[in-house]
């Protein structure tokens, strides 16, 4: 059955390459199918890869080459709950070390401009939980780029 919804994120010429890094990189991950130009458009000729299918951690998406008239901002992108400092560290590398760059709260961006939110479950755990439990860890995030877990649980007892 064909999904209702799927994300579609605009790339200039590079959606393999980037859907076959999200494959590599995170779990229920994979590319399922890529599909060539039947002919010429704006941005590129006949057999060039036009769309990727793909899933990123079980949500499917397609790249579409769309050319560079339109970039990535941070207005769209990736959360992934990890669940500890590893995967944390796992994950935030992959995307900085493979061209990307950091940014600040969690958030990185990868080498084609999709922002990612590495966020681990006891942060969000601590902004649920309310109060000055939240405060505490919101105030110590704010200062972060990649989370350290054990500064956001130590926040979190006070």
């Amino acid at each position: 059955m064909t999904q209702k919804n799927t994300i579609c994120l605009w790339f200039d010429k590079d959606a393999e390459n980037a859907a076959n890094f999200y494959a590599a990189t995170f779990p229920d991950s994979k590319v399922t199918a890529v599909f060539h130009a039947p002919s010429d458009f704006p941005s590129g000729k006949e057999g060039d890869v036009l769309t990727v299918e793909f899933t990123v951690c079980g949500i499917p998406c397609i790249g579409l080459n769309g050319g560079p008239a339109f970039k990535q901002s941070e207005s769209f992108s990736f959360q992934i709950a990890t669940d500890d400092q590893e995967e944390t560290d796992r994950y935030w590398n992959a995307i900085v070390g493979n061209g990307g760059e950091e940014s600040e709260c969690g958030w990185c961006k990868d080498r084609w401009g999709i922002s990612w939110q590495i966020t681990p479950r006891t942060l969000t755990d601590a902004l649920a939980a309310g109060g000055a439990e939240a405060k505490r860890a919101f105030e110590a995030m704010m200062t972060m780029g990649k989370i350290d877990v054990a500064a956001i649980e130590a926040a979190r007892r006070g």
